[in-house]
């Protein structure tokens, strides 16, 4: 959510009654509402289900509100004051019918019987002049019923459609699912990686956004597979068809701030092109999270072999997330490049080529003093860390669809990367400078292939394979030698290196038959291998300047790890009405090979792994679903390599040096109360899992150093809870957004040869209220609660809290603005603990979908710098970070 909140100067208002005063604002223009409604049925006295009612004034011309009915046919439509209206009734198949509503009264009630009709043009018009028209699994929103002009990119216009969220991360949910993948116009360019897309293509050509359920992204598994995935298909509107079309956006403002973005786009029948730029040092990020467009992982769909394996590097000097606005601390200078493509040579083939460059340079500044207060070990750290990032990214992917014939498909996927990470942090802890430099990179090969034959009309089989080659090479250099208690053999030394290359080689097989039987059954059997093979290497060096005196010898490793799982998988959905049972089993026959410095072992595990379901819809508006399931998993090369690896400037970690296999069991609970797009929806979710073997650590923490190995552990919990709810309040056009959650987990540790017992718990409850108005004005507000609490040897907790309010206004066809504020609040700090941010935007449009002026502020307040706090089973940790300063931008877009 994006927002700040509005600082009122010379004490006129108490910060903290801004909300409620806004909610008796609220609540006051609410008490004029008249409430319309009534149902609607056919001939035969039954319900019309997502039939449109649209009021419109008396002069048929503008439209008041409207709604669609819903499975009962009932309908309610509300209004702020009184006056004459037109009511009218359309579905396809349907005559039409319409009303005059004299809306004098609080409460009117107004019923309908409608004849049914051959379908024509005129009913086709109907439909068109719908918002909202629902047809078996697709769901058609149109668009300018819901945008006023304002928003920016597709994720602006997505965040103000009725059902559709969009998280912080950029995510778009639809209800509480994240949607699989933005398309446009039935064409997918970034799969997982749609938000290059969502935030950088312009809002104004969508004239339709699709709601796709039960969605395959094959197309011959559709009524086949048991989807419940959804995905969102972008329709434009006619003129921005087969012509070439776009916009160029560029702003500059005090201390050097600018941005540029343009878009270039052309999208045929055959052929579809869509370039973009994004150029910026105001620590706007506009690719999202790179990784979901490199590795867009699956689990449990057909043909996803292989989405799960890549490298996890252990040396990376990139800040963590932080509980903050990413693009308040994102000192960037970016630049971004994106040619995508889809062709349609044939019939039968289409062609999806995509080139992604990215270019950026950031800064991140961090001052933190460290407690630690634990068994044996009581002492504070002081860091002040600055960090530049450089790196250059070049990703390319070629897509090739060949439909051999209308049952028989073949898919192929060849993907490469190339990362070049450039990092020099300048830090100075406990009052010594110190230099750290780290140069590493990614390269990437990757290649796929699915072939499909649907045999039958309800039987599909489908035989896919994957090859990926990635490796992570990187050199690490620190000017500073903190290791004397660690080496007291090398007194000598004062700066240390390390060489660490880690390197993943993967190729897998997958059969996979699924068949479609009578009243909802479903057979899946899956038969398949997959090979791995990781290899890590690390030399760590003490110098003495240029000159190498020491590398110690449990700080070198040398680990190769290869794994073979030989499967065999089944699964069986049986119906009975509207309950469902499903079974599952796994059989897994792994060939392990562990290589560490020249001591070879291999092991032969066997798992079986099965899993039992069960779902109930006990009506259409409730639905319980209940899993449990049982697993063995087998060790990662992170696990099992034997010697250190120095991980940060005063960190080191290693694994077991041994196969370890870890069992465990969990159980989910989900209740649905409504559906995402009823005007109720509340969906719980309730996971406990045991871990009967886990990894856990034993570490040895100095004030210069921390010694971090895995140790095998019994018995591991864990429990959480989590419930959101969406509620529409018709008497204020508002939509209303409950989160609640809570997790509770246990375990065990080993700190300075100290076993403790853990408890860890967090608590998270919020809420949001976002109007509809047709008016120039609308509003989004909320707050959130977090709790963290740590309980071992010592109990630590602190709650934060980050409020918000957001207005928008619409004054006419060419000046609109919109502020947003927020509020943060950070627990256990004595002082500057809470903080406000402003920013807003004001555009004039000089000509109408041509040429526009706007201003943008960000950080208005000029708020330098923020504090919070963090808790671990050790201590505690205040952390203190640079924000971007104010700035002012005059931009200009210009569309054509």
């Amino acid at each position: 959510m994006t927002g700040i909140v509005i600082k009122l100067q010379v004490n006129l208002i108490d910060k903290y009654k801004l909300i409620p005063i806004f909610f008796l604002l609220v609540l006051q223009f609410s008490n004029a509402q008249i409430i319309i409604k009534g149902n609607i049925v056919d001939q035969n006295k039954n319900p019309l289900n997502s039939a449109s009612v649209i009021l419109k004034d008396s002069t048929n011309k503008h439209i008041i509100t409207y709604t669609i009915t819903n499975q009962e046919g009932f309908y309610e439509l509300s209004i702020q004051n009184p006056q004459k209206t037109n009511l009218s009734v359309s579905s396809l198949g349907y005559e039409k019918q319409t009303k005059e509503v004299d809306a004098s009264n609080k409460f009117i009630e107004v019923n309908f019987l409608v004849k049914e009709a051959p379908l024509d043009l005129d009913e086709v018009l109907i439909r068109a002049e719908s918002p909202i028209y629902q047809s078996n699994d697709t769901v058609r929103i149109k668009t300018k019923y819901f945008s006023d002009g304002t928003e920016a990119n597709v994720e602006e216009l997505l965040q103000k459609i009725p059902g559709l969220r969009v998280d912080n991360e950029g995510k778009i949910m639809i209800g509480n699912q994240e949607i699989e993948k933005l398309m446009v116009d039935g064409d997918d360019f970034f799969e997982k990686g749609y938000k290059v897309l969502s935030k950088n293509m312009p809002a104004y050509p969508i004239e339709e956004v699709e709601i796709l359920k039960n969605y395959s992204n094959n197309r011959l598994l559709r009524g086949i597979e048991e989807s419940n995935k959804v995905a969102l298909n972008l329709k434009l509107d006619e003129k921005s068809k087969r012509v070439w079309f776009g916009n160029i956006n560029g702003g500059y403002g005090i201390n050097e701030f600018y941005e540029l973005r343009g878009n270039l786009m052309n999208f045929g029948k055959k052929n579809k092109y869509y370039f973009l730029t994004n150029l910026n040092n105001i620590g706007y990020d506009a690719t999202g999270d790179l990784n979901y467009l490199i590795h867009p992982i699956r689990t449990d769909e057909p043909a996803s072999i292989g989405d799960d394996q890549q490298i996890n590097p252990l040396l990376d000097l990139r800040p963590l997330s932080l509980n903050f606005r990413e693009d308040r601390t994102n000192f960037n200078n970016a630049k971004l490049l994106s040619l995508n493509a889809i062709f349609n040579p044939t019939e039968k083939l289409k062609i999806k080529p995509l080139i992604f460059l990215n270019w950026d340079e950031t800064d991140f500044y961090r001052n933190s003093v460290e407690e630690v207060n634990t068994a044996n070990a009581d002492f504070t750290n002081i860091e002040n860390y600055s960090l530049r990032n450089k790196k250059m990214v070049t990703f390319g992917k070629i897509d090739l669809t060949y439909n051999i014939s209308k049952t028989k498909m073949l898919e192929t996927t060849t993907k490469f990367n190339q990362g070049d990470f450039r990092d020099y942090s300048n830090l100075i802890f406990n009052n010594t400078s110190t230099i750290e430099n780290l140069n590493n990179q990614n390269k990437l090969f990757d290649q796929k292939i699915i072939y499909t034959n649907k045999f039958k009309d309800k039987k599909v089989f489908l035989l896919s394979g994957r090859f990926i080659n990635e490796e992570t090479p990187n050199n690490y250099k620190l000017n500073r030698y903190f290791y004397e208690d660690l080496f007291p053999e090398s007194p000598n030394a004062n700066n240390v290196a390390q060489d660490l290359k880690q390197k993943m080689l993967y190729g897998g097989i997958d059969a996979h038959l699924l068949n479609r039987r009578k009243k909802g059954k479903l057979f899946e059997l899956q038969v398949g291998n997959e090979f791995r093979q990781d290899k890590l290497s690390s030399n760590f060096m003490l110098l003495h300047d240029e000159d190498i005196l020491n590398t110690p010898d449990n700080f070198q490793n040398n680990t190769i790890y290869q794994t073979n799982d030989l499967y065999i998988k089944s699964k069986y959905r049986f119906e009975i009405s509207d309950f469902a049972i499903i079974g599952k089993i796994e059989f897994h026959q792994f060939f392990n090979k562990l290589e560490n410095t020249n001591i070879t072992e291999n092991e032969n595990p066997f798992f079986i792994n099965p899993s039992l379901g069960a779902e109930w819809k006990i009506n259409n508006k409730n639905k319980l679903r209940l899993n449990y399931s049982f697993s063995s998993k087998n060790s990662e090369i992170l696990d099992v390599y034997d010697n250190y690896v120095l991980t940060s400037y005063r960190s080191f970690n290693r694994g077991t040096g041994n196969f370890n296999q870890l069992q465990s069991s969990s159980i989910v609970f989900n209740y649905e109360l409504g559906n995402w797009s009823d005007r109720f929806f509340a969906n719980t979710f309730l996971i406990y899992s045991k871990n009967y073997d886990f990894f856990s650590t034993a570490s040895t923490i100095q004030p210069n150093f921390n010694l971090t190995e895995k140790i095998l552990f019994k018995d591991r919990n864990f429990l959480s809870f989590n419930t959101k709810i969406d509620y529409y309040i018709k008497k204020i056009s508002s939509n209303l957004k409950i989160d609640l959650s809570y997790s509770n987990s246990g375990y065990r540790n080993i700190v300075n040869d100290v076993e403790r017992e853990v408890r860890s718990q967090n608590f998270g409850y919020g809420l949001e209220l976002r109007s509809g108005f047709m008016g120039i004005f609308n509003y989004h507000l909320g707050t959130k609660w977090t709790t963290n609490r740590i309980e071992t040897s010592f109990s630590n907790s602190f709650t934060n809290n980050l409020s918000f309010l957001d207005l928008s206004f619409v004054f006419n066809d060419k000046i609109d603005l919109s502020l947003q504020t927020e509020r943060y609040e950070f627990g256990n700090l004595n002082e500057n603990n809470i903080y406000y941010f402003l920013d807003l935007d004001a555009t004039y449009k000089i000509i109408k979908n041509k040429l526009s002026i706007s201003a943008t502020g960000k950080n208005i307040f000029d708020t330098v710098n923020f504090r919070n706090i963090s808790i671990s089973d050790i201590g505690t940790s205040k952390t203190e970070y640079r924000l971007l300063p104010r700035m002012l931008l005059i931009k200009i877009e210009y569309r054509f």
